[in-house]
């Protein structure tokens, strides 16, 4: 059946008018839907989501990855609804807080002390300055090969969207690249004794090679840099607590979000106590102003970390969502074989959380091919962007529905790659990249 998004269209056009992006985090702007595509999601529950015009569709997406339980999960859900009833924010800090850390810390091997924020820019900038005050230094190395770690100069100054970010900021950036030691200690040879911290995720979707990942951790000990792992997504997803445990990894800092709330408001910058202290009451050194916001310990959205971390261990979620996901990439994988697709569709990522990449008839990565695999997604009722992001909520009822809608979605990219082009099955522009120069 043919979908309307007429309520979506009116609503994204008079967003854009009141909002710059038209929304509050860009990957979620429209120019990252395809034009027959919802632009507004009314309402969810377990792994669907309703669109404002009734369209409903098998939600891959998760909330940008922040809904790691399901939408609506009544247990995350009750436990919100009693702390709220208590009230959400006092002059005083409330129990909860303690609580909270207490159990965070119990559970994150070798991470004593953390404190709380409301999104994960917040977090990442924070182990920068701590990792700054603590060292005495001024340059931060970032791997350029991740998607995203902050809205804040030290970061944005290097990407191309950096449009009044002072180049005096973004100069005091540096980037190297993921399973690429060498580019690494270039950087540490370049810069001696003036690299505050390494930031990177333990992964993305490509595992580390050659010891990398240990090799960098060596290397950051020995020039006397911060270890920071960035667990905003792989944290409570990839593995229990996180991927720097599946990987055998130590960090002076980590950073959390998106896997710890259910889709609350919840992030947390964790460490070990000698660098962590620089920001509390305790010491007699230099203050650190680390992190301090109003509406940073909000105890309902700290409710909601607590039960979510709870009932991600309860449910051993990231090894019941690893079954499910190799499932899923074994009969993703023999579609694209039968369509005779493998050279143009490929898989890639831990079974959690995996991402497609898709080609043009020449073997190029094309955002219109991408495109149109939306769209053909949302024509089948998934609500799909590129990578399968798993929830408690997915089964195997929904994988046969996905793998059944794939078929289909994989006829049409075979009609566009045999036509040469993209252009005559995809109905509007390709969405375009987050970091862009201009729009």
């Amino acid at each position: 059946m043919k979908k309307s998004f007429e309520k979506s269209d009116k609503m994204s056009a008079l967003a854009q008018e009141l909002i710059p992006g038209g929304c509050h985090t860009y990957s979620k702007g429209a120019d990252q839907s395809p034009l027959l595509g919802p632009k507004f999601i009314a309402k969810g529950k377990g792994c669907y989501v309703w669109d404002v015009d009734g369209n409903k569709y098998l939600d891959w997406a998760m909330g940008l990855t922040s809904v790691c339980l399901g939408h609506a999960y009544k247990p995350v859900v009750d436990a919100v609804k009693q702390e709220l009833v208590k009230g959400s924010n006092f002059q005083c800090p409330a129990p909860i807080e303690v609580e909270l850390a207490q159990y965070f810390t119990s559970e994150i091997p070798g991470m004593e002390m953390v404190k709380f924020a409301k999104n994960g820019s917040t977090v990442t900038t924070a182990a920068v300055k701590l990792a700054r005050a603590y060292t005495g230094r001024k340059y931060v190395a970032f791997c350029s090969d991740h998607g995203f770690f902050s809205y804040d100069d030290w970061y944005i100054g290097k990407k191309p969207a950096n449009s009044g970010v002072p180049e005096e900021i973004s100069a005091l950036s540096l980037t190297f690249k993921y399973n690429d030691i060498e580019s690494a200690k270039e950087l540490f040879n370049k810069y001696p004794n003036q690299i505050a911290c390494v930031i990177l995720e333990p992964m993305e979707f490509d595992f580390p090679e050659n010891n990398f990942l240990l090799e960098l951790q060596s290397l950051c000990r020995k020039n006397g840099a911060v270890f920071i792992a960035d667990e905003m997504i792989t944290g409570f997803r990839l593995d229990y607590p996180g991927a720097h445990t599946m990987l055998g990894l130590s960090p002076d800092l980590t950073t959390w979000g998106k896997g710890v709330a259910n889709g609350f408001s919840a992030c947390m910058l964790a460490g070990k106590k000698e660098i962590m202290t620089l920001g509390g009451l305790t010491h007699d050194k230099e203050r650190v102003f680390l992190i301090s916001t109003t509406h940073g310990a909000e105890t309902h959205a700290l409710r909601a970390a607590l039960e979510t971390m709870r009932q991600v261990k309860m449910h051993n979620l990231p090894a019941r969502n690893k079954v499910l996901g190799e499932k899923l990439r074994e009969s993703l994988l023999g579609i694209i074989a039968g369509h005779g697709l493998s050279r143009y569709i490929t898989i890639k990522g831990h079974p959690c959380w995996q991402l497609l990449l898709f080609r043009d008839h020449n073997g190029q990565i094309c955002d219109g091919y991408k495109t149109l695999m939306f769209q053909e997604a949302i024509r089948r009722g998934l609500l799909f962007r590129g990578s399968f992001v798993f929830s408690l909520a997915h089964t195997e009822v929904e994988l046969n529905k996905t793998t059944a809608a794939f078929d289909k979605m994989c006829k049409v990219y075979k009609k566009a790659i045999n036509a040469g082009d993209y252009k005559k099955f995809l109905v509007g522009e390709p969405v375009k990249p987050v970091f862009r120069k201009f729009n």
